[in-house]
């Protein structure tokens, strides 16, 4: 599983012109289960995306290919963990996906 942040390098202005690309690549792969969640980073100086069922290679290429990065008006800090422990009902979110 990873945590992916994002931190942008153009003004709000310049992500926005982008953000309706970006939230279809979103859709995109929460369709083939690979995003469990994501959001705008508070105060909005990013974003986070959860991810599971990859590994980072295959992460590495679904991340290239986000307009965000494409567009390099985003950096990305990319965080590997194993959960070990859940809150109750929630594990088969954080199961790998294939």
């Amino acid at each position: 599983m990873f945590v992916v942040l994002l931190h942008y390098l153009q003004p709000l202005q310049v992500i926005e012109t982008h953000l309706k690309e970006h939230r279809n690549y979103l859709d995109q792969h929460y369709a083939a289960g690979h995003f469990v969640a994501s959001g705008p980073q508070v105060p909005r100086v990013g974003g986070v995306i959860l991810v599971r069922g990859l590994s980072r290679e295959q992460l590495d290429l679904v991340l290239a290919d986000d307009p965000f990065y494409r567009e390099q008006i985003a950096q990305y800090q990319v965080i590997e963990f194993h959960p070990n422990k859940f809150a109750d009902g929630v594990e088969s979110l954080f199961a790998p996906h294939c």
